[in-house]
Parts: C-alpha cells; structure tokens; sequence
C-alpha cells in the first residue's frame, strides 16, 4: 500500500534548501574535476569541459522522461492518485534505462565522432575522447538516478538525498586525490583516473538511491517489462515530456554551438569560459532549485484544485529567485579575483573572467525567473509555449548575437554574455506573461488517467 504524501502545506524553503545543497554538492563534482584537472594542465580542463558538453546534451535524451514524469507525479500524488503514480514511475524507470543504456554503448564505441564537432587541437583532443568514453559509458546509471530522484523527490524525499549527494561528494573527492596527487607513491592518471572516479561515484550514487526507495516508498519500486508497457502512460509522459524536456535540449544545444565560437578565440577563451561557468554555477543551482521545489509545490497544489494558491506561489518563488540570484551575483563578482586565482595563475584568464563574472550581475537573475516560471508552467502541463519561445529567443537572438558580437564585433567572450542576457530577459518576459495570463489554468492532466 503507497504512503501518503501531501507537501501542500510545505513552504517553499523547506523544500528548496535540501534540493538546493544536493544540487549544490552534485554540481560540485564537476567544479571538483576542474579545480583538480587545472594543477595537471589548461589543456585538460578544457577537455573535460568539452566533453561534459556532450555528455549534458545526451543526458537531456532520456531526461525528457523525467521531466515528463515529474509533472505527472506532483499532480498525482497532489489529488492522491497514488497507485497510478507508482505505475508511472515504474514505466519511467524501465524506460530511462533502455535509452540509457544505448547511449552508453554509443558514447563509449564514438566517443572520437562526437568530440570532432568542436575541431580543437589534438592535444585537447585525445584527452577528451578518454574521458568522454570513459563517462560515457555510465550514463545509463545517471538515467536510473534521474529517474529515481525525480521519484523520491515528488515525495518531499529531499532531505535522504541531500545527504547522499554530500556522501558522494566526499567520494569523490577522495578518488580525484588517489589518481591526481600521487599520494602513497601512486601513479599520476591524469584525465582517465578521474574519468574512473566518476563512473565509481555515479555507481555508488545509484545504490544509495535504490536503498532509499526501497526504504522510503510504500510499495516496491521494480521494472516492467517494455512489451507490457501502457500506452496510455507512455504517451502521457511523451505528450508532457518531450516538449517540457525540448526548451532544455534546445538550451544545451545552442550552447554547444556558442562553444564552437569560443574555440575560434582560443584555449583561452574557452578555459575562461570553464571556469566562469564553474563559479556563475552557484547562481545556478540556486535557480534550479527554487525551480524544482516551485514545481514540486505547485504540481501538488494543482493536483488538489488549488489552482489561486498555486498562482500566487509561483509570483512568490518568482520574486524569491530574483533577489537572491542578484545578490550571489553582485557577491561573486567581488571576489571574482581571489576565485578565479583558485582555479589559474593566468592573469589573461583572470581578467576577462573578473569581466564576465560582472556582466553575470545582468545575466543570473534573467536565468533565474526563467527558471522558476518555466518549471511552474510545466508543472501546470502548459509545456508547448516554454519550448516554442526558448527555440524562437535561442537561435535567433542567442545564437545570432553571439557571433556578432562575440566574432564579428570583435567582443570576444564579453560579447558572447551580453548575447546570453539579451535571450534569458527576453523569455523571462514572455514567461511571466504567460503565467499572468493563467491560461494554463485550463490544462487537466487528472481526468487523463480515466
């Protein structure tokens, strides 16, 4: 018999803050990888950063399962559909690990097809292909933890997985040091040992999260078997998640390309852009956060037909997200020396990152309401117009003003940011039209399980 979950009462910060430190801790590892990778060499973290560049855009392949599932669940679970709810997250998890699975085969055997794209010296180039085949292979687990954790996390299961995301973390750390610092007269392995920490970490990461569900949910989480699958559920999770999970490929995918232009610049150019991205990931994960948790409450809300309530929780999140982006912004760009001296003794580097870090004050807080009301609209299931504006603003304002500026106005990677923030306010606009507008009031997932 499933458990109970009711986090209508639940305020925002409750359940942001534990979200917020386990993404926080997660995203961590790569900074980790990156301040690590930068006593070895300049050359391997932009590598590595290549090649997390592929792995997020194939990571978004089998995320549209998650997200789709995420905004069933809420509204489920919110109107106390609970046997359906379990349903549904067992059909995710079978399916997220079948597409897992073909990615991982796929990445390990081309990785070298896939990093030829950025066209970068051979030395970066050999490198990335050993940790992108390496990471590659495991990103059937990090589709079973998606999964699991959009499980767990529609259940205000957030405190468990803080905690894991911080055991990890630790983890990992520990497996970067025994493959890069030589302790215990070990061996240097460069860009492949800490590939091979990663793998290890995901996979301990997945056990943890298979013992918390087995723990924490009240019926047993197992696969089904892909013939048996119903098409109803598919669909819906389709229907909901491929456009809900389109506005993020479409992000992803607009960035590889401006990666592209940031190799026309140069190593340095796009080393700056690892690290600046690296610190601006603060602001970030924060926004995610408030995101995930804004969904999670409205989903539950408009679950139970408390849809007034979920309006003013959204503006609330809204309001929220933008003061405190702003003011991690302003702070990081007064520390942006120090922090950058963290990563490189570059003084090239140094001062066009301290540039950066100060058009992120104009940047952040644009990403951040977009973040919070592209979740809320998804959680309501209107998710057609977030993706329909994000690929309008994307690729023909993104994309199109950062090579102006950035390559023919001759800006350089000032000229790539200040394209960023000219597309997030654009769509941060359009988004909170939208949700004033309430029209995805009208959307009524509840009846489709009838």
């Amino acid at each position: 018999m499933s458990k109970t979950y009711d986090l209508r009462q639940k305020s925002i910060i409750s359940i942001t803050w534990p979200i917020f430190i386990e993404a926080l801790f997660g995203m961590l590892i790569g900074t980790v990888d990156t301040m690590m990778l930068s006593s070895y060499s300049d050359e391997a973290v932009a590598a590595v950063g290549l090649a997390n560049q592929i792995l997020v855009v194939v990571g978004l392949i089998f995320g549209f399962v998650t997200v789709g599932t995420g905004v069933i669940l809420n509204q489920w679970l919110g109107a106390g559909k609970l046997n359906d709810a379990d349903i549904i997250g067992r059909a995710a998890l079978t399916l997220n690990l079948i597409i897992g699975l073909i990615a991982s085969v796929g990445l390990f055997i081309y990785a070298d097809v896939f990093l030829s794209i950025f066209k970068v010296p051979d030395h970066v180039n050999v490198e990335g292909i050993s940790y992108l085949s390496i990471v590659g292979s495991s990103v059937f687990i990090t589709a079973i933890n998606m999964t699991l954790g959009t499980i767990l996390r529609c259940r205000g299961i957030v405190k468990e997985m803080m905690l894991i995301s911080l055991a990890l973390n630790v983890l990992h750390i520990f497996g970067n040091y025994l493959v890069l610092m030589e302790p215990f007269g070990l061996p240097n392995l460069g860009v492949e040992g800490v590939a091979a920490s990663t793998w290890i970490s995901r996979a301990i990461g997945m056990i943890a999260y298979l013992i918390l569900c087995m723990r924490s949910l009240g019926s047993p989480l197992c696969l089904i078997n892909p013939f048996r699958f119903q098409k109803r559920n598919l669909g819906l999770i389709f229907k909901l998640g491929i456009p809900s999970a389109g506005e993020h490929v479409s992000y992803n995918l607009s960035q590889v390309v401006i990666t592209y232009l940031v190799t026309i610049l140069g190593t340095t150019a796009l080393t700056t852009k690892i690290y600046s991205q690296n610190l601006t990931s603060l602001v970030f994960i924060f926004s995610m956060a408030i995101g995930q948790g804004t969904q999670i409450l409205v989903g539950h809300m408009i679950g139970a037909n408390q849809k007034d309530t979920a309006y003013r929780s959204g503006l609330q999140s809204l309001k929220l997200a933008l003061l405190i982006s702003l003011a991690i912004g302003i702070f990081l760009y007064s520390l942006s020396g120090p922090l950058f001296g963290l990563f490189t003794n570059d003084t090239e580097i140094i001062q066009l990152g301290k540039q950066l870090m100060l058009f992120s004050i104009l940047l952040e807080p644009a990403r951040a309401c977009n973040m919070v009301l592209i979740s809320s609209l998804n959680a309501a299931g209107d998710v057609k117009f977030p993706v329909v504006v994000g690929l309008v603003s994307m690729w023909a304002i993104s994309v199109p003003l950062a090579y102006v500026f950035g390559i023919v106005f001759h800006m350089g990677l000032v000229g790539i940011w200040l394209a960023f923030s000219i597309d997030e306010w654009v769509r941060a606009f359009m988004m909170l039209l939208r949700w004033k507008k309430r029209s995805w009031q009208n959307v009524d997932l509840l009846n489709s399980v009838k």
